[in-house]
């Protein structure tokens, strides 16, 4: 039998499952250190911290008692406190009874409200607080457009005059001022596709005028996971020069283009690093975030636009970066609370809801465009599962904190009875949800 052809998917699967493995493994690991950190704070003791599930693969234990593992399923984790019956911190009555006072309050049950709260909720902050950090460290290291339209440097088209040159700043688009970025993105709106327009320069000392392409051309600066144009294998930098046939001189075209597609495959001629080539691919319906507010569906193929240039970048301060990156991760918490909304209430796909299969697609993508994108990746990764573990479900973090709520109002815990009960409809629900998000990895297109 001739392996050959099998190996390079065999590689693909592996580099895929690699790199979720990597980001969950991360992200878990904070998550629960988190919930670790503060009960050692709080004076509940850990008994286990564990990356992963089922047979160790690695342990050892440290002058306090923990013990520190690596298990063989890498798809998740936990930490078990004392008095702990389960990862899902379930009550261990037998082990409980047996304890003195002394050493109960160094249980996850029978320490104060307060205690038991916060180290509850530790886990979410810390992955938010993951988030932050990583989305304020790229700002710092990559920078920020800087408010003024200047250019940075010239992304590569083809037949490209070339009489813009980096430094210049953008005065005017076909007439149009352009005082700061805003506008210029507001002017190239305006402009009709055309191969060549005029732009108004300040170089050095002087105003000249230069022309150059259209500000927002057919240029793919990013190609989103799970998208057909992912699947053809196009490319950060491809350019779609003509499509059916038909020149194409903006990204507004191509997006009309595909809009009006109604799913039907399209021809698109590509220039890549001076070779041209042609590719066919069937667009998508997707939902996507408006900007008044909940959820639009558009045919896309995954392509990101872009200018014909990098902007110049400035460093922002560390306030100004962390400020941003709290933005950033609010963004992504009330756009996926927005999404569950509209899913559960039909007014977009339910194939939005992706399970594992999807998650690791997309960590293989975000790998293979370079340790940035990977990162970045982690970080919004990071958001989503923060977000998920507040959702008030028993079995999750938002579901005991729940249960400390009701203690807070009624002055004692839930039953144990109705606790064991909660969580097993809690296990119920997250299962039925995880083979749900499943069937859409594997069914949905």
């Amino acid at each position: 039998m001739d392996i050959s052809g099998f190996l390079p998917s065999f590689g693909s699967v592996a580099f895929t499952v690699a790199a979720f493995i990597v980001a969950l493994s991360i992200i878990v690991a904070i998550h629960e250190f988190g919930h670790y950190i503060v009960g050692r704070w709080s004076g509940i003791h850990a008994e286990v911290f564990s990356i992963g599930f089922g047979p160790v693969l690695f342990a050892r234990e440290d002058r306090r008692g923990t013990r520190w593992q690596v298990a063989a399923l890498p798809f998740g984790g936990y930490v078990r406190f004392l008095g702990d019956s389960d990862a899902a911190s379930g009550k261990d009555g037998v082990t409980i009874a047996e304890l003195d006072a002394e050493t109960l309050r160094h249980t996850m049950h029978g320490a104060p409200l307060w205690a038991r709260a916060a180290t509850v909720v530790a886990g979410p902050l810390f992955n938010f607080a993951l988030a932050i950090v990583i989305f304020a460290a790229v700002f710092l290291v990559r920078g920020v457009a800087s408010e003024a339209p200047v250019i940075g440097d010239l992304r590569p088209l083809p037949g490209e005059s070339r009489e813009l040159a980096p430094g210049d700043r953008i005065l005017a688009v076909n007439g149009v001022e352009t005082p700061d970025m805003a506008a210029l993105f507001r002017a190239a709106e305006q402009v009709p596709p055309a191969p060549v327009v005029d732009y108004r320069v300040r170089r050095g000392e002087e105003e000249i005028t230069a022309s150059g392409p259209h500000p927002l051309p057919p240029l793919a600066s990013a190609i989103q996971p799970q998208s057909a144009a992912r699947d053809a294998d196009l490319r950060a930098g491809d350019v779609i020069t003509a499509i059916d046939a038909e020149p194409v001189h903006a990204f507004e075209q191509l997006r009309d283009f595909v809009g009006d597609s109604d799913g039907q495959p399209l021809l698109l001629e590509v220039w890549r690093d001076g070779e041209m080539f042609e590719v066919t691919l069937v667009p998508r319906r997707v939902d996507l975030p408006s900007p008044e507010g909940g959820f639009e569906t558009r045919w896309l193929i995954g392509l990101s636009g872009g200018l014909f240039f990098e902007p110049r970048t400035v460093t922002p301060g560390p306030v100004e970066a962390v400020t941003m990156a709290v933005g950033q991760t609010y963004m992504i918490a009330e756009t996926s609370v927005s999404g569950l909304y509209h899913m559960i209430t039909g007014a977009i796909s339910s194939c939005n809801l992706r399970g594992p299969i999807g998650i690791a697609e997309t960590s293989g993508a975000m790998a293979s465009d370079g340790l940035g994108s990977f990162i970045w990746f982690i970080a919004v990764l990071s958001t989503a599962i923060g977000l998920l573990n507040l959702f008030p479900i028993p079995v999750l973090d938002g579901g005991h904190l729940v249960f400390h709520a009701w203690e807070a109002v009624t002055g004692r815990p839930p039953s144990d009875r109705a606790l064991r009960t909660l969580m097993a409809l809690g296990l119920a629900l997250i299962g039925t949800l995880m083979v749900f998000a499943l069937t859409n990895d594997i069914f949905c297109p």
